[in-house]
């Protein structure tokens, strides 16, 4: 198989020389991209579950923060987030979702969770992990745009 068409197969943003080789800077490039976006997708589709059955778990985070329409709805863009961070040639527009959906999350964290989501019930913290774990996918996202960029419509072409 040609490399630009295993290029184009692939949806990669690698650059093949002119003896027909893909750099290995691009090789190992999208290797972090892949590894960051499978990083990213379980995350979110483990979270699916809590939110869309709108578990207890769920209904402490969403109970200021639209109840169970805000926990479905985020539930949506982190399912949309997940299967464009695994479909070929829709990686950047994943990255994009998944910024703007873990944006609100961390917002949320900031003016009204807290940085430990405190269960009203009974007391107990989560000692920061849901925070924490926003943030592995806030910077995770954003290596994986900075990465995926050159497949950005309209803007994508402007990269070099």
């Amino acid at each position: 198989m040609e490399a630009a068409e295993q290029t184009q197969m692939h949806g990669s943003t690698d650059e093949v020389n002119s003896s027909g080789e893909t750099c290995r800077m691009c090789k190992a490039s999208l290797t972090v991209s892949w590894i960051a976006q499978a990083i990213v997708a379980l995350i979110y589709l483990q979270s699916l579950f809590f939110k869309f059955t709108y578990a207890p778990e769920a209904q402490v985070i969403f109970e200021k923060l639209g109840g169970r329409a805000g926990a479905t709805a985020v539930g949506m863009m982190e399912l949309l987030s997940a299967v464009f961070l695994l479909v070929p040639r829709m990686n950047a527009i994943g990255a994009i979702f998944s910024l703007i959906t873990i944006g609100g999350a961390i917002m949320a964290h900031f003016t009204v969770l807290g940085v430990v989501v405190v269960d009203p019930a009974t007391g107990e913290g989560d000692g920061g992990t849901l925070f924490m774990m926003a943030m592995v996918v806030a910077v995770l996202s954003a290596v994986i745009l900075v990465l995926r960029r050159k497949q950005l419509p309209l803007v994508g072409d402007k990269f070099s």
